[in-house]
């Protein structure tokens, strides 16, 4: 196995101390927006208290426990059967929400859906879709679809106009994710599965198109500048498809890919954007489903535990969440089966299952549940998605 070559930036010990320094530094930034309304509580407070005498002069406020804690304790509380639930988003045909995709909801057995075209005729509609949705469960369902700009908009009458190649050369990047999250936010989607961090590394690249730049440093400005957008416009941006599937002539959609880039090459150049984009303080990010042989020999990015806690959770120090490309995609099923798939997915550090294809959400669901139910250490696992999942649902309220 190549997994050795992840000891070219020095001792494992290094690396999780440089991480964890990454992770206070995002938790400040994030914690800047509560600090505000914290220093504005407390001066209403003096305000208010400012001409008593005696003891409610010297009372200390009480602590209020982060929003990681309170989630921490809102999942703790869930059955197991919630729990692996939070760990799903599932997919419906038709323009109404289904019976089922409602009983399912409204019982907790999944984070929320994503929608595609065929579910959507218009503003209203997919307003009032949204909205039924998000009404089936107290714990707000994540609502999502993909909305990268030009052709690949989901919701074709909201920004971007503009593929993201087209944005970076007209200077427009983090307007558009503004103008697009306050136009998907109207329609009641809370989650855009955008930007794409991947850069092309060789010729043909299948994402080419889909890029913001050929130069993964003007890529890293562009994705910072689209997910501080996104965050002003009141929508979660995901940043795809780590580590950078731009050295893949083939998309995993439609077939098996390998990209021969060596770690260094990852680390310093394909990982660049995805730096950037956690620095800016992105709240997910897709892991993606081709092979790198110099981070692991053996399993697709997915599914593989030195590329989603090594990489991605130890090195770069995010602590959001993390979510697969389609289950579906045709680089999935060369390996394993939707089943074997989303329990090697989770065991590997991932906290949703994305599933986009007929039956494969109830298929997901049952062998994520059984193996927790089977396995202590995996049911834990469980324990820690459902954690930040519950924590991205309250933060979107």
């Amino acid at each position: 196995m190549a997994i050795t070559s992840l000891r070219i930036e020095g001792s494992r010990e290094t690396r999780r101390r440089r991480a964890a320094e990454r992770r206070r530094a995002i938790a400040r930034r994030r914690l800047t927006a509560l600090g505000v309304a914290g220093a504005l509580a407390f001066v209403v407070g003096v305000a208010a208290g400012g001409g008593r005498e005696g003891s409610d002069r010297r009372a200390a406020p009480a602590a209020t426990p982060a929003p990681e804690e309170v989630a921490k304790e809102v999942s703790d509380e869930l059955p197991l059967n919630r729990q692996v639930g939070r760990l799903v988003v599932l997919r419906f045909a038709g323009t109404s929400v289904p019976g089922y995709v409602r009983r399912v909801l409204s019982q907790g057995r999944a984070a929320g859906a994503i929608l595609f075209r065929d579910n959507l005729t218009g503003p209203d509609q997919a307003k009032a879709l949204a909205t039924r949705l998000q009404r089936t469960d107290g714990n707000t369902p994540l609502v999502m679809v993909d909305q990268e700009g030009g052709e690949i908009r989901i919701l074709p009458w909201a920004p971007p106009d503009a593929s993201q190649p087209q944005q970076a050369a007209a200077g427009s990047v983090g307007s558009d994710a503004e103008a697009a999250a306050r136009a998907l936010r109207a329609s009641g989607i809370d989650v855009s599965l955008a930007p794409v961090g991947d850069v092309a590394s060789v010729d043909g690249a299948a994402l080419a198109g889909r890029a913001f730049s050929t130069d993964f440093s003007s890529a890293a400005e562009a994705m910072a500048e689209s997910v501080k957008g996104w965050r002003e416009g009141g929508v979660a941006a995901t940043a795809k498809h780590f580590p950078g599937i731009g050295g893949a002539v083939t998309n995993t959609d439609d077939g098996a890919a390998t990209i021969e880039r060596s770690a260094e090459q990852i680390r310093s150049e394909d990982m660049l954007p995805f730096r950037a984009a956690i620095d800016a303080g992105v709240p997910l990010v897709m892991v993606g489903h081709a092979l790198y042989p110099a981070l692991d020999g053996e399993r697709i990015a997915s599914q593989s535990q030195p590329i989603v806690e090594g990489l991605l959770r130890d090195e770069l120090g995010f602590d959001g969440v993390v979510i697969t490309d389609s289950t579906e995609a045709a680089a999935v099923q060369a390996v394993t089966d939707v089943r074997e798939a989303a329990v090697r997915n989770v065991r590997a550090g991932v906290d949703i299952v994305l599933t986009t294809g007929r039956g494969s959400y109830i298929q997901v669901y049952r062998a994520l549940l059984e193996e927790a139910k089977r396995d202590p250490a995996f049911r834990e696992r469980v324990r820690e998605s459902a954690a930040r999942v519950v924590a991205l649902q309250r933060s979107l309220r």
